[in-house]
């Protein structure tokens, strides 16, 4: 039998010794006054978030999942990251979930891309480019590929009701292409970043047409 031995243990002494440090980083936190605070939006996003938003984000996914046999995602690092790990976490791998996820525009392998672009050639495909900027390289070259796949395959006014871009809410590269062809856009907020932009529409978009409730 198997004995744990916890002698040498944190005491309950030793772990409160840190709560006055704890309620510091706390208050700076909440305050917003530390290193980094322009990036806290995070903190208080379960009030502050944009429920009109929230909402279209809902009715575009109940609109666009019926259509998408395949999701393609088309980001990098925190742009896809947190959206996988939760679809991965709910559904698991091979969930049988009518709609099927591909992520992309996070490599430059052209083996890759090939096969996906030989993977979808029949299928029924959304895409979702997600980039503040639009500029980031893997993501950029992936989304001129699969752009041009799927205005070859459904035309351009049909790619309107196909692509959906997250991205700045008012400049870049990707917000002025998507206000010229009439592309669904939700914003990523300016003060979120990285991993912890899961809770936007950064990861809320992808999630909601993938069934992720």
């Amino acid at each position: 039998m198997m004995k744990l031995n916890t002698s040498h243990a944190l005491l309950k002494e030793s772990i409160e010794s840190y709560q006055e440090k704890v309620n510091e980083l706390h208050k700076v936190i909440f305050e917003r006054t530390g290193a980094g605070n322009d990036f806290m939006g995070w903190v208080d996003w379960a009030e502050t978030y944009d429920k009109a938003e929230f909402e279209r984000i809902l009715e575009v996914a109940e609109k666009v999942k019926d259509k998408a046999e395949v999701l393609l995602v088309c980001g990098i690092g925190g742009s896809y990251l947190g959206a996988r790990a939760a679809i991965e976490m709910i559904q698991g791998l091979y969930s049988g979930n009518k709609t099927e996820v591909i992520f992309v525009g996070n490599t430059f392998s052209s083996t890759y891309i090939a096969q996906v672009l030989k993977h979808i050639q029949e299928k029924s495909v959304v895409l979702n480019v997600i980039s503040k900027s639009g500029t980031t390289t893997e993501t950029a070259l992936a989304f001129r590929v699969f752009r041009e796949f799927m205005e070859k395959k459904y035309g351009k006014e049909e790619c309107k009701e196909r692509i959906i871009a997250t991205t700045d809410k008012a400049r870049g590269t990707l917000k002025a292409l998507a206000d010229k062809e009439g592309y669904e856009t939700f914003v990523i907020p300016d003060d979120i970043g990285g991993r912890y932009s899961v809770i936007t529409p950064v990861g809320l978009v992808p999630l909601a047409i993938m069934g992720v409730d």
